[in-house]
């Protein structure tokens, strides 16, 4: 996210228009990995840095050939405004093993959301541990 690198940051996707997507912003999702590449592009012009982000609360099964990871991303980022912008989300993902490399296939963001106000919660806490790792 830091070096703004859409070739890196999209060799952990399937590379094919089977990519499925939820965001946690409209559209509600992408399908393709075309469709999720320009949402990167687009959120990095919106957000032309510098931007951060950390990993908390790793959570990885895989049963050989497939397997799913949940996790918190703390994100901080300068808009092309030059406000500040600061947001926790979370993630799951579901990896397939193709070729011998771990690919994501399925991923949902999302935030919390206060149902009083039915607004999200964009810097929620993570609770529980840190890392912990299941499976192979």
């Amino acid at each position: 996210m830091g070096a703004k690198d859409i070739d890196r940051i999209m060799s952990y996707y399937v590379p094919n228009e089977s990519l499925f997507v939820f965001d946690c912003i409209p559209p509600r999702q992408y399908v393709g990995a075309k469709a999720y590449r320009k949402d990167f592009e687009d959120f990095f012009a919106q957000y032309p840095g510098p931007n951060k982000a950390e990993v908390s609360d790793l959570n990885v099964t895989t049963d050989g050939q497939l397997g799913f990871a949940h996790y918190v991303i703390h994100m901080t980022g300068v808009a092309k405004d030059g406000s500040k912008a600061e947001m926790t989300f979370r993630l799951t993902d579901c990896l397939k093993k193709i070729k011998g490399k771990w690919l994501i296939v399925h991923e949902h963001v999302s935030f919390p959301v206060d149902l009083a106000t039915g607004k999200a919660d964009l810097l929620s806490k993570p609770q529980g541990r840190r890392l912990r790792r299941i499976g192979t």
